[in-house]
């Protein structure tokens, strides 16, 4: 693939377009044009993929080259088309041991002028002034990195959702719509990866939960932990909104409560703790609604304390069903200075208490009728016997069959404790 270049009619003006280069002597530049090997591609050839060592500087004397991501697989991305004139791989002359950050493929036939690193530093021997010209190279990559870099952190959540939702329709911006595609299951995978992956199981009880984002990310949130001396720590929330902004306040709002948890004893100084910290910020319109539950597996009891969140679910040991006691309460982020309900109660033994975000309640079906709070309680008549985690399946089993394929509105959340 690779020829002399002594016979090829090409112009020492090529070498004149890079920066390197720009300021030697014609009648180097001429020597240098002869000294350097030709390339030639076929189109769809392969010059380089990403993550191979990078040992060359190419120069396009014809044709166009594509720069490529994940070549030949289904996220194949196309970054750039190099013409010819144009140049790539610099950095790779420059800096030993450094990798290709994407790969590199012939549109159409393709003649190439090749430097190996070898080469450049033979000339950089007789042309000792090219350093400047490479701290120079450098510093303008490093500067053109950081400002991108700034501008990426900056945009990104705020255009990340509208994007998601309107570039489906634009098929103009099919690479970019591929791009964030990318970043929101990346986003997904980040939110679940905060969920438990497998719920604790202390004598005496077992636990259950359930999660459906009505987006690719959302804003509900549920974990069981243990804090020590048997007892269990019950957490369900859910953020105002949805998509990322929703998640990434889910993220926090978790990730406080988690720490407070472990520093006091009441399901209310926990909660008031993290209100405290969500309002003293006061860079965020976003609230969350939350119930937080010490469990006791000695004694059966279950303190809890109540942020404006749903009132859970209690099927008693003779197979009654109602509501746990509860008053207003008011949701973390809001005020300053904050009411919450606090409570408690005792599971008895074949007992089964159920926890709900309201997507569960205002969920709809075809029609437009929501599947409202006696529908659960119907449907809890049948999983007295249950393991925690089996009433959840049959709850959202039910309620994605009541749904019928309607749109989802909201996420919905599910979180049981059974007293065996």
């Amino acid at each position: 693939m690779n020829e002399s270049l002594k016979t090829t009619n090409l112009s020492a003006s090529l070498l004149t377009r890079i920066p390197l280069f720009s300021q030697l002597p014609f009648d180097e530049l001429n020597l240098l044009l002869n000294a350097l090997d030709r390339v030639r591609l076929n189109s769809g050839d392969i010059l380089f993929k990403e993550g191979e060592l990078a040992e060359h500087l190419y120069i396009v004397a014809r044709g166009q080259l594509e720069i490529n991501m994940a070549s030949g697989t289904a996220n194949e991305l196309i970054l750039n088309v190099i013409n010819e004139g144009e140049y790539l791989g610099e950095m790779g002359i420059i800096m030993p041991g450094g990798r290709r950050t994407a790969g590199a493929r012939a549109r159409g036939d393709v003649l190439l002028l090749s430097m190996s690193r070898t080469q450049f530093q033979e000339l950089l021997q007789r042309h000792p002034e090219l350093a400047n010209a490479m701290v120079s190279v450098l510093s303008s990559r490093l500067d053109n990195t950081n400002v991108q870099t700034f501008r990426d952190l900056t945009e990104k959540n705020r255009q990340l959702q509208t994007a998601y939702d309107d570039l489906k329709a634009a098929q103009e911006q099919l690479i970019e719509k591929e791009r964030l595609e990318k970043e929101l299951q990346v986003a997904a995978e980040i939110q679940m990866s905060i969920l438990p992956d497998v719920l604790p199981s202390p004598d005496g009880y077992d636990f259950g939960g359930r999660i459906l984002p009505a987006r690719q990310v959302g804003g509900d949130f549920y974990d069981v932990f243990e804090l020590g001396n048997g007892k269990m720590g019950v957490l369900i929330g859910d953020v105002s909104d949805k998509g990322v902004p929703s998640a990434i306040f889910m993220a926090r709002a978790h990730a406080l409560i988690i720490a407070e948890a472990d520093n006091s004893t009441s399901p209310g100084a926990v909660l008031r703790m993290v209100n405290e910290h969500i309002t003293r910020l006061e860079k965020s319109t976003q609230f969350v609604t939350a119930l937080y539950g010490v469990l006791d597996t000695a004694t059966g009891e279950f303190s809890y304390a109540r942020a404006g969140h749903e009132p859970p679910l209690l099927i008693g040991e003779r197979g009654d069903i109602h509501r746990l006691p509860h008053e207003p309460g008011m949701a973390l982020g809001l005020w300053e200075d904050m009411l919450l309900d606090e409570n408690s109660i005792r599971l008895a033994k074949g007992s089964l208490l159920v926890m709900f975000t309201d997507g569960m309640t205002d969920c709809r079906d075809p029609n437009g009728v929501p599947f409202g709070l006696e529908r659960i309680k119907e449907t809890m008549k049948e999983l007295r016997s249950l393991p925690a985690q089996a009433a959840c399946d049959r709850l959202f089993s039910t309620l994605m069959d009541y749904q019928n394929g309607a749109k989802q509105d909201d996420d919905v959340t599910l979180l049981a404790i059974h007293a065996k």
